[in-house]
């Protein structure tokens, strides 16, 4: 037996008792004729005493860092407690030790205050993995995976495994593909999601299904994007939007209560996309504070243009509002005496190419009542009292106001709000927040270049086995999905059609989206005829699901939770890959593995591929 206890379990009511551990070195400290070590393994640290005579022993077998050792001895009461480690009570008097394996020297310190890079860390992750800061990210992971299929598994959902080879039926992000040797010149495809089979299982009668799944998009990195990801996935047959809803917040609950301990009894609010559009700039809201964005000019093809309040600053000859297809301000609580210095500096913030904004205007709401704005030439006091108002400001706060071309403008807007939500402490960590977004668009409208020329066409927001509301099914059933004239297309009754869908977003962060699903053959034809898709180009690509619908598909819905996202969230980090045992850098490559990597000739040959040789 190489060890009777873990480094971690030792207490006082183990003193006298004689034990075995085993772990790594994590320091040496000599005093004279006694020598301190702490062993560290998963499970904690425990220090060790080496007396006199072992001492001695040290000094023909010296250990070293990151050194594999066994030891044998007896638990003892410190003398110099350490409050700070569960262990800190006790130590080992050692009365025989082993070297099981020498290391090098580490190309960093393994602690949570390491000198490692991000990429020397990712190169020898395997040591990385080591340190208590990553350890505690992987088990909060476990402990939200566990949470997660202990729900589901209560709720009577099965856990079904998809395959990893499938076809490739490129729909939003590329495919990976994988050329098959046995079928030369063709090539399976890694999943984005497991989305048709998971629709298949429920033509097959398994009307609750889960699987915690790898899913691959070759896609453009950031730090909140892998090239290979973790979703909860999850369907339910015989299941309006409300059964959806209701169950899988409560999973979300559940993983809160299981793995942070918190009892989340609010209800989670819900919302319009609109709503979010139009309130927060972004359709994942972090409502942890307030901030709300005020509309103070409209592009004139919205909804809302008629309730537009841009007489507020229109006839002022400032053109900068007068020219612009949106104005958008926000009320930031507390502000009015920020110095020159510091709106130049939110100036330049939103000129950054990331915002993309040639200026900012701002007004200071003073706490006597009197109102300073950098645009006070054009509009006297009251005028800016009115756009104030109209944003909701009080007295002390600063109006921060974003004009220019409607995407681009919102974008901004949304990045601000969030800026000084960050800069004022608001986003407080530790602080959740879940929200529901429903009612999304089915269709967006692209253009085929950037200058507005070509056809254009319908394309799904969110993926083309989304069910329309049920009262809008008729309009895409009645109508023809071609669009004669570009720039009416905001006319055609299918701009208008809603999905039955909803994301779940949690801090400012998409953690979960989905629908209730197409499940009639004739209607999933007419989506894809808005796609696009010929008939022949149907049946290539989606004939086994076409012909599924023919043999009692049930009404069906679902969602795919983003599982690392979920957890960075939870753990309060930035980053997906914190949460990652072997993450891919923003490049997609993994540094230790130095993968991707060229492939042998023979390979290529066994492949029956020609390999690029430039």
């Amino acid at each position: 037996m190489f060890r009777t206890h873990t480094c971690g379990e030792l207490r006082l009511g183990h003193a006298g008792a004689i034990v075995t551990l085993a772990g790594w070195v994590q320091t040496v400290r000599k005093f004279g004729s006694i020598t301190f070590v702490d062993l560290r393994d998963r499970y904690g640290i425990t220090q060790l005493l080496f007396g006199e005579e072992l001492n001695r022993q040290l000094d023909d077998q010296p250990l070293g860092r990151e050194y594999v050792v066994q030891v044998s001895g007896t638990v003892g009461e410190r003398t110099n407690k350490n409050s700070n480690l569960p262990t800190g009570d006790v130590e080992l008097l050692v009365s025989a030790f082993t070297i099981l394996n020498k290391s090098a020297v580490p190309p960093f310190t393994i602690q949570d205050d390491t000198d490692g890079g991000d990429d020397l860390r990712m190169k020898y992750r395997y040591l990385d993995l080591r340190r208590n800061a990553v350890k505690r990210n992987l088990e909060l992971r476990y402990a939200a995976n566990r949470a997660a299929r202990n729900y589901l598994h209560q709720n009577g959902f099965m856990d079904i495994e998809t395959p990893f080879l499938i076809k490739s039926t490129p729909e939003g992000a590329r495919d990976f593909v994988v050329p098959s040797r046995m079928n030369p010149g063709q090539f399976y495809a890694l999943p984005q999601s497991p989305q048709t089979f998971k629709q298949l299982l429920m033509v097959s009668g398994y009307d609750r299904y889960y699987q915690v799944v790898k899913c691959f998009r070759d896609e453009d990195l950031r730090a909140d994007r892998q090239p290979e990801f973790t979703q909860i996935d999850c369907e339910m047959a015989f299941v309006e939007q409300e059964d959806i809803l209701n169950m899988f917040e409560g999973m979300i609950k559940y993983i809160f209560k299981e793995v942070k301990g918190i009892d989340y009894t609010e209800a989670v609010e819900r919302m319009t996309w609109e709503e979010a559009m139009w309130q927060f700039g972004n359709d994942k809201p972090d409502i942890r504070f307030g901030m709300k964005v005020c509309n103070l000019k409209f592009p004139a093809h919205t909804f809302i243009s008629k309730n537009s309040i841009s007489s507020l600053i229109s006839g002022a000859d400032f053109k900068v509002f007068d020219e612009a297809e949106t104005v958008v301000a926000i009320a930031v609580p507390g502000c009015s005496e920020y110095s020159r210095k510091h709106t130049d500096e939110l100036t330049e913030w939103v000129k950054r190419p990331q915002i993309g904004m040639k200026g900012l205007v701002f007004i200071k709401c003073n706490a006597d009542g009197t109102f300073k704005s950098s645009v006070d030439k054009f509009y006297d006091e009251a005028r800016l009292k009115a756009i104030a108002d109209a944003a909701g400001a009080q007295p002390g706060d600063l109006v921060l106001i974003l004009a220019g071309a409607e995407e681009r403008t919102r974008k901004a807007i949304s990045e601000l709000r969030l800026e000084m939500g960050e800069r004022l402490g608001l986003r407080r960590k530790g602080e959740f927040r879940l929200l529901w977004v429903l009612d999304f668009p089915l269709f967006e409208f692209a253009q085929e270049d950037q200058d507005g020329g070509g056809a254009g066409r319908w394309v799904a927001r969110h993926h083309p086995f989304t069910s329309p509301k049920p009262d809008h099914i008729a309009t895409m059933i009645n109508n023809s999905p071609n669009v004669d004239d570009l720039e009416k297309y905001l006319e055609h009754p299918y701009a208008g059609i809603k999905a039955n869908a909803y994301d779940m977003v949690l801090n400012g962060n998409e953690i979960g989206g989905g629908s209730i699903r197409i499940y009639q053959r004739e209607l999933q034809q007419k989506m894809f005829e808005a796609l696009g898709m010929d008939e022949q180009e149907q049946q290539h690509k989606f004939g086994f699901l076409l012909g599924a619908f023919e043999y009692g598909a049930p009404p069906h819905g679902g969602i795919a939770f983003g599982f690392d996202r979920l957890c960075a969230i939870l753990g309060g980090s930035e980053s997906i890959r914190d949460f990652i045992a072997f993450p891919k850098n923003n490049s997609g490559r993994d540094v230790m593995l130095d993968a991707p990597a060229v492939i042998e000739t023979k390979q290529f040959e066994e492949l029956q591929i020609k390999p690029d040789l430039k």
